[in-house]
């Protein structure tokens, strides 16, 4: 019988965190003073970037209106039209957070994407999706909104009441919030638990459990965290994007139907 120890690959505890030090209240941990953290760090590139704004735009003021110019002409425009600049504080602050939030995940000594815990992507859903019905709501009016969702125009009356409309509440009360916010806690969970595995994997094989023949394994699983983590970064972008794309297509959409 074999005494050495056994590989366990990593789990869904990891993301499971205790209170910051005892007697602390249940909800103050890991994550909680990252998203705090990131949100200051967010607010401090901001005003370091706009506070004393120049002609010539350099260092970060040069960052910054390129990060703004991005939001705007890539975001905003295809959605909002001429209220984009209306709407232009909400997203580039949700961008900004959410990339600050995922690139946490890459950090050396953090290693933990805020977003990867539901309750923030959530949290950012119900903003988007409140203020949805609420545009939605002030544009068309309470029956408007409803009519103009579940009744589109071409499409015969029978086949909207029997198929479309039901489909159409499903999406606007549940789906709608429920992709909005899983699509971003599902990737950056995923990219977390794998750069775990092969973070793991690499320690075990080259210092927890040195062997000739683990050798291999272990540099590999270090050259796949390398590679994963490189991916995992543009992920974190993209997500920044998407969800910030999702939130201007839903409030473009609630305050002009025809959009």
């Amino acid at each position: 019988m074999s005494l050495a120890p056994e590989f366990h690959a990593p789990g869904p505890d990891v993301f499971e965190f205790p209170p910051l030090w005892a007697g602390a209240p249940f909800w103050l941990t890991k994550p909680v003073l990252l998203a705090v953290l990131s949100a200051l760090v967010v607010c401090a590139l901001a005003w370091g970037a706009f506070a004393r704004p120049q002609l010539v735009p350099r260092g970060l003021q040069n960052a910054g209106e390129y990060a703004y110019s991005f939001v705007r002409e890539q975001i905003a425009r295809p959605f909002l039209g001429k209220d984009s600049d209306r709407w232009m504080p909400l997203l580039l602050s949700m961008f900004a957070l959410i990339l600050v939030w995922n690139v946490m995940g890459v950090v050396p000594g953090v290693h933990f994407s805020v977003t990867s815990h539901i309750a923030f992507p959530a949290v950012l859903a119900i903003i988007a999706y409140v203020i949805k019905l609420y545009m939605g709501f002030k544009h068309q009016g309470f029956v408007g909104f409803f009519k103009n969702s579940l009744f589109p125009p071409g499409l015969p009356r029978f086949l909207a009441i029997v198929l479309y409309a039901p489909l159409e509440l499903v999406y606007i009360f549940v789906t709608s919030f429920f992709t909005h916010a899983v699509r971003l806690f599902a990737n950056m969970f995923a990219g977390h638990m794998v750069l775990a595995f092969f973070s793991a994997v690499g320690f075990w094989f080259l210092f927890e459990q040195p062997t000739l023949l683990g050798a291999p394994i272990g540099v590999a699983a270090v050259l796949m965290t390398i590679v994963m983590t490189a991916l995992e970064i543009f992920i974190q972008f993209l997500q920044a994007y998407l969800f910030a794309m999702l939130t201007a297509m839903y409030i473009g959409n609630a305050m002009d139907p025809a959009h």
